[in-house]
């Protein structure tokens, strides 16, 4: 990368050169807590709350997890929903496209570990959530994952099962509502 363009990712980008799918849609549904489009349903799922404010402005990633969430989910449910697997599918093509990814085996390139120091560097990990930005909660997760969830947003983070027991959060529900068959994409730590 050096000498080299400048990338410049969103949060839900760095999200997924960090921890693959599970980790982009995580920072997909703390963006849309954070501005108020999606709630707690039950413990373990979240579901869109009724309000909209301006689904046109997400990335495409956000929008499908918002479209998604119509029905309430729980994390594994989500992962397997069709939209979302769809724009997962985009997103690591598009991060292949600029070379932050292989596809074959499917792991970060040198370029990607590089960008993720140097982010890491700039971007120290908050010592806590006054005064921090949305956006800079965003990047935070998206850099150091369930810690910074556990730390910036906890209540929303553990009621919506995206830190501690949320593993089973599908269980138990309506046929049709839980177990999804996957449909989301890994990317290997490199």
């Amino acid at each position: 990368m050096s000498g080299g363009p400048t990338i410049r990712l969103q949060p839900h980008e760095v999200a997924f050169l960090r921890g693959g799918s599970r980790a982009a849609v995580t920072v997909a549904v703390v963006a849309l807590h954070l501005r108020g489009e999606v709630r707690v349903w039950r413990p373990g799922t979240v579901r869109t709350s009724g309000v909209a404010a301006g689904a046109g402005v997400l990335p495409r990633l956000t929008k499908a997890v918002h479209s998604a969430l119509y029905r309430p989910a729980g994390m594994r449910e989500l992962l397997g929903r069709r939209g979302v697997g769809e724009a997962l599918g985009a997103l690591r093509g598009d991060l292949v496209a600029v070379g932050l990814l292989r596809r074959v085996p499917p792991r970060r390139t040198r370029a990607a570990r590089v960008l993720l120091k140097s982010l890491r560097a700039q971007h120290p990990s908050p010592a806590g959530r006054e005064g921090v930005s949305s956006d800079d909660v965003l990047l935070a997760v998206a850099l150091y994952g369930d810690r910074e969830l556990g730390s910036l947003v906890p209540r929303f983070a553990e009621g919506a099962g995206l830190v501690g027991r949320g593993g089973i959060a599908d269980e138990g529900l309506p046929q049709g509502w839980g177990g999804g068959s996957g449909g989301g994409f890994t990317c290997g730590a490199g």
